[in-house]
C-alpha cells in the first residue's frame, strides 16, 4: 500500500512562461519515489525551489513533444544523472562506469521522444553518469521497428520498448509493480498527445477489531495475526476456526492529461478517478478580466480554444462530470492569467474556477506553481 501520495505543480503555464508561471511540469510523489509528468523549460530550476527531491526522480512521462512540455528534459537529465558537458576526465569516466550499474531513469512518451533526447545529448556533447531508457507509445500508423533517428544510441542509453497501442486506442499497463500501475490513451490535440492514468493497487479494507479480538486473545501472537487480517488475508486458529480479513478496496486513481480539446479516448481508463488534472487554457471572463474583448462570447472563446487544440474551464468541468471524477484540478493557463496572489489575479482565477463548477459539482482547484497537496484515499462509507 502507498503510505503517501503527493502532487506538486512545478509549472502551470501554456505556450510561454510568465513571471508567475513556468512551463508545464508536475511531480507525483509515491512514497519516496518521484515521477514527473512533462518537463518544460526550467523544470530543473523549479525543482530546486520546491520540496521535490531531484535524486528521487525515477520516471518521466511526456504527454507530447511540443516545446513547452519537453524543452526542460535534457538539462534535467544532465543534473539527475550527474551529467557533464563536453569532455570528461578519468575520474568522471570512472563515476560514469559505476553509475551504469544504477537503475535507469525511465522515460515514456510518444513517437519522437527518443529521437529528441538522443539528438539533444549528442549535439550538446553531454555525458551522463548513469543510464536512462526511453519507452515510446506508438500509434498503429507509426513505424514499429527502429529508433526513429539516424544517430546511434547514447553511451548511457539502454534499449527501450516500442509499445504499440491496442485496438481499443489505449496503452494498457505500460508500467506495473505491486503498488501501482500506469496506463495511457491518446487525447485529441493539434499533435499526438497522451493522457496517463495512475492506479494504486487495491488496499486493505476497514477492519473492526471488535470482531476479531475475542478470538485472537486465545493465540500467542494476537498483534501479528491482526496485521495479517488487516491485509485482507485469512488466519486459521489452533482449533480450526478460520478468520478472514475485510475485502480489499480500490486504491487511488489519478488522471493526468496533456493538452487537449477532447479527451474522450481516455474516458474509460479515467472513469471514477480521485483526481483529474485537466487543462483550461482559455476562458471568457466578462466583467472580471479587463482584457476581455467586447466582441467575444463564451462560444467564440471555446471555438478559438478548440482550433488551437485546447480547452476552456467549462469543457474541463464537463469531462470531469462525464468520467465521475472526485476532484478536478485546472492547469495549463494562458500567460494572461497570472498565478500570484494579487487581488486581480485571484479574482480571475476565482472566475475560471466558477466556470468549471458550472459543469461539475465536485471540488475544483486552479493550480499555481509550487502548489502541493496529498491525495488521500476515499473514506470507506459506513453501512
Amino acid at each position: 500500500m502507498l503510505t503517501s501520495v503527493n502532487i506538486t505543480f512545478l509549472g502551470t503555464a501554456s505556450a510561454q512562461p510568465s513571471s508567475t508561471r513556468n512551463h508545464s511540469s508536475l511531480a507525483l510523489r509515491l512514497n519516496s519515489d518521484v515521477w514527473l509528468f512533462d518537463c518544460g523549460e526550467a523544470t530543473q530550476k523549479q525543482i530546486q525551489r520546491s520540496q521535490v527531491k531531484m535524486g528521487k526522480i525515477s520516471k518521466i512521462f511526456i504527454t507530447h513533444t511540443h516545446g513547452d512540455h519537453i524543452f526542460g528534459i535534457l538539462p534535467l537529465m544532465a543534473g539527475r544523472l550527474n551529467g557533464a558537458g563536453g569532455m570528461v576526465d578519468e575520474a568522471e569516466e570512472k563515476r560514469g562506469a559505476e553509475g551504469l550499474d544504477q537503475p535507469p531513469l525511465e522515460i515514456y512518451g510518444p513517437l519522437g521522444t527518443r529521437a529528441y533526447i538522443r539528438n539533444g545529448l549528442a549535439y550538446t556533447h553531454t555525458h551522463l553518469g548513469a543510464p536512462y531508457v526511453v519507452h515510446e507509445l506508438l500509434l498503429p500508423t507509426d513505424p514499429l521497428t527502429g529508433d526513429h533517428t539516424t544517430l546511434p544510441a547514447h553511451t548511457s542509453e539502454l534499449v527501450g520498448r516500442n509499445i504499440l497501442q491496442s485496438s481499443s486506442g489505449t496503452w494498457d499497463c505500460i508500467f506495473a509493480d505491486q503498488l501501482v500501475s500506469v496506463s495511457a490513451a491518446t487525447i485529441l490535440h493539434s499533435v499526438t498527445c497522451v493522457g496517463y492514468v495512475v492506479v494504486e493497487a487495491p488496499v486493505p479494507g476497514k477492519i473492526d477489531p471488535k470482531l476479531y479480538i475475542p478470538h485472537l486473545k486465545r493465540t500467542k501472537a494476537p498483534m501479528s495475526l491482526m496485521r495479517t487480517l488487516q491485509n485482507g488475508d485469512r488466519v486459521t486458529l489452533s482449533d480450526g476456526m478460520i478468520l478472514t480479513g475485510p475485502s480489499r478496496r480500490p486504491g487511488r486513481r489519478i488522471a493526468i492529461l496533456g493538452d487537449t480539446f477532447d479527451p474522450s479516448p481516455i474516458a474509460a481508463l479515467a472513469a471514477n478517478v480521485d483526481l483529474l488534472v485537466h487543462e483550461a487554457t482559455n476562458a471568457h471572463l466578462p466583467g472580471i478580466d479587463p482584457d476581455t474583448k467586447s466582441t467575444d462570447t463564451y462560444e467564440t472563446v471555446e471555438m478559438r480554444a478548440r482550433s488551437h487544440g485546447h480547452s476552456t474551464p467549462q469543457m474541463a468541468g464537463a469531462f470531469a462530470t462525464r468520467i465521475g471524477a472526485e476532484k478536478l484540478v485546472l492547469n495549463h493557463f494562458s500567460a494572461r492569467y497570472a498565478g500570484d496572489k494579487q487581488e486581480g489575479s485571484v479574482r480571475i482565477m476565482d472566475g475560471i474556477r466558477a466556470l468549471a463548477e458550472a459543469n461539475f459539482i465536485g471540488p475544483v482547484i486552479c493550480a499555481h506553481d509550487f502548489m502541493s497537496f496529498d491525495i488521500e484515499l476515499r473514506r470507506v462509507q459506513e453501512k
